[in-house]
């Protein structure tokens, strides 16, 4: 049978609740499996897994009890190795990349930041900061509108300055936060967010970097930042060498 595989930690990890539940309907029982200094909190992977919001919230219990007990690399929903064996192995194989992953995320959450422009209040400071752009909406006004093709050059410089506009305030949501963040991870573009960035942070300095984010938005207010967290550090655990660690569990990786 399949192994679904919630996270790794070191052998040393205080055990799980008896009786503990993972995804699946009914929940599949949470074990342990070591391989030396290492071990995976897995159960078996029911057939069929889609990233429900029951199963989502199981897997994320999951996580949350183990890290109670200490540090746990997450692995992302729908991790499913080939049998039991393939993860002792792959621990055993990668064990000091893990063991060094271990040591570097103790003590530390992951906060991913995203954030996009409020339409109103960005057009209201691209027009604000560019006297060109305010002089030909008042040209067009008291022309009664103006004609076709001066709205559509109007329209057409109003898009190329928020567009600019993107790439400054993504770095500047950047620069603002990075300095209170141990380290940060770039998500993938995507056309919904001009910044999409996770930061990882000492759990005794999450206040600091709550108020970082607080700042951004008052200095900011043609900003809407979205915060998740605090998560488990998922964007941290780097791969290491060869293979990525998540295609080495047979990962079938989906977004939480």
């Amino acid at each position: 049978m399949s192994t679904y595989v919630y996270g790794i930690t070191a052998a040393s990890h205080p055990s799980l609740p008896d009786g503990m539940g993972g995804v699946g309907d009914p929940p599949r029982p949470v074990r342990i499996l070591r391989a030396g200094e290492l071990a995976a909190v897995v159960s078996d992977a029911p057939e069929g897994l889609r990233p429900k919001r029951k199963d989502l919230l199981a897997h994320q219990n999951v996580l949350s009890e183990a890290g109670a007990g200490g540090c746990v690399l997450p692995m992302r929903f729908g991790s499913i190795a080939q049998d039991d064996d393939t993860v002792t192995s792959v621990l055993a194989e990668r064990a000091d990349h893990y063991k060094e992953r271990l040591q570097a995320l103790d003590g530390k959450v992951e906060y991913n930041v995203k954030a996009v422009h409020d339409e109103e209040a960005v057009l209201h400071r691209v027009m604000s900061e560019n006297a060109e752009l305010r002089g030909m909406a008042e040209a067009n006004r008291q022309a009664g509108g103006g004609s076709y093709e001066d709205r559509l050059r109007l329209g057409e410089m109003v898009a190329d300055a928020v567009k600019a506009r993107e790439g400054e305030d993504a770095e500047a949501v950047r620069s603002a936060l990075e300095p209170v963040a141990d380290t940060i991870s770039v998500g993938p573009e995507s056309t919904g967010w001009l910044a999409n960035i996770s930061f990882l942070v000492e759990r005794g300095s999450a206040e600091d970097f709550l108020a970082a984010v607080e700042e951004v938005r008052r200095s900011q207010p043609h900003l809407d930042l979205r915060l998740n967290g605090p998560l488990p550090p998922y964007s941290f655990v780097e791969p290491g060498p060869g293979k990525p660690a998540a295609a080495a569990l047979g990962t079938e990786s989906q977004e939480e």
